[in-house]
């Protein structure tokens, strides 16, 4: 392998046998099993990859893409079916935080259990204790077991324990953001470390801004198979393409790859229903299930959505861009005049933003039982990376009296890509401009 490479990956397939019994996986283990009452789910096909020393790079893709089973390949925790894994270097992983934890042991027993575990002498834990204990900073429970401790406790104790080891190559699954705010500002600050240090750094996130601000790289992953990898920003486009089933899946280079005929099949299958699982996958995320709803029936919203500068149905905008706010309303009664609203707030209930069709003066106009309308608004996202959630609501007035039509609370969830954030809640977007002061 290449001097600047530090992890090489060749052609790595995983294919899982799923039972529909348990008693079938015991007799398939001892040979026993006399008919095929399996099938197998390819989590990995055919996969290449090289990621160079130094470099920062993250995986993203749909749930059940092979994110998390290819970390856990490099690092040893599974094995592959086929295909070749290189690394060269020490690795720290963040996959599962705590695992291999004594329940029963204290904090400082679990410290050097896990650093024996990763290879370090008991000699070399000693030196690196007070920098585990100091980024924990959990007191006197570190002396408790840790059956005792609250979650956020047990895992910054975990997150320190693999974070303070100092390897050269860091491995995270989706543990970057852990414990209280400002807990999670210490594991970033950390991880900002590693990267001025040189450190090669893998990690999978959900977090599409994560991605875009700290990646040198970014690997689209798809029902196991790499759909690109490239420039952050450039493999999210594509990553939100597909989430709404609106980027063509190489069908047939998958097929080509696969040697095996019923694997091949049972690939082919799947592929021909990725479509429809991504699109309902998008629909899960970006719609609240537990919605709050009410009104007097007099309109309904039949739909909502938001879309990107290019059109494309989405539920990330990259901060700085434009996008649209979608609403479908059938009226059910006449109405002299309905303003059409909506509002952003944050995970925490504040109301950041919102316009209506009113203060807009876009829509004044009457409008007839039976009568269905499109609204969309558009605007330049100037909102902090981070999640949001819309609420849409119709209303208008009936002589002096307000009235609400249909009002939907926190029914679709917006995420911000952003890789510079300023203070507060949106960009002022400000020109800097520093020239040197003139002299009398």
């Amino acid at each position: 392998m290449d001097k600047d490479i530090a992890i090489k990956v060749t052609d790595l397939t995983k294919v899982y046998k799923l039972y529909n019994k348990n008693s079938d996986r015991l007799k398939d283990a001892l040979g026993l099993l006399k008919e095929d009452r399996c099938t197998e789910h390819i989590a990995l096909n055919h996969v290449n990859l090289e990621i160079k020393r130094g470099e920062t790079i993250g995986i993203i893709g749909t749930n059940g893409s092979g994110k998390s089973t290819i970390l856990k390949i490099i690092t040893g925790v599974l094995s592959p079916t086929s295909g070749n894994v290189e690394v060269d270097g020490h690795i720290s992983a963040l996959l599962e935080l705590g695992a291999g934890f004594n329940m029963e042991y204290n904090g400082i027993d679990n410290i050097y259990l896990n650093g024996m575990m990763i290879g370090f002498s008991e000699e070399e834990i000693d030196k690196r204790l007070d920098a585990i204990l100091e980024f924990a900073d959990i007191g006197d429970y570190v002396y408790q077991p840790v059956k005792t401790y609250s979650s956020g406790m047990f895992v910054r104790l975990a997150f320190a324990v693999a974070i303070n080891i100092d390897p050269e190559i860091l491995i995270v699954d989706e543990a970057l953001s852990v414990g209280d705010v400002f807990f999670q500002a210490k594991c970033y600050h950390k991880f900002e470390e590693f990267k001025q240090q040189g450190k090669t750094i893998l990690f999978v996130s959900h977090d599409l801004s994560t991605i875009s601000r700290y990646c040198d790289r970014a690997v689209l992953l798809n029902q196991g198979v790499i759909l690109g990898e490239g420039a952050p920003k450039k493999m999210i486009d594509i990553y939100k393409q597909v989430l709404v089933g609106q980027y063509p899946l190489p069908t047939s280079d998958v097929k080509s790859l696969l040697e095996d005929e019923d694997i091949r099949a049972a690939a082919s299958k799947k592929i021909e229903e990725e479509k429809k699982a991504a699109e309902k996958e998008s629909k899960a995320d970006d719609t609240n299930p537990d919605v709050l709803e009410y009104g007097n029936s007099g309109a309904k919203i039949t739909e909502f959505y938001a879309t990107d500068a290019k059109g494309l149905r989405t539920n990330s905008v990259v901060k700085g861009t434009e996008f649209t706010i979608h609403m479908k309303v059938k009226f059910l009664k006449d109405i002299a005049g309905p303003i059409f609203a909506y509002t952003f707030k944050n995970i925490m209930g504040i109301e950041i933003t919102g316009t209506n069709s009113m203060v807009e003066k876009a829509f004044l106009e009457p409008v007839k039982a039976g009568d269905e309308k499109d609204i969309t608004f558009t605007q330049r996202m100037l909102l902090q990376g981070g999640e949001y959630l819309v609420s849409f609501g119709v209303t208008g007035f009936e002589q002096d009296d307000f009235v609400v039509y249909h009002r939907l609370y926190d029914a679709l969830n917006i995420t911000v890509v952003s890789d510079k954030n300023t203070v507060g809640y949106f960009d002022m977007e400000s020109t800097v401009c520093v020239t040197d002061s003139k002299k009398d």
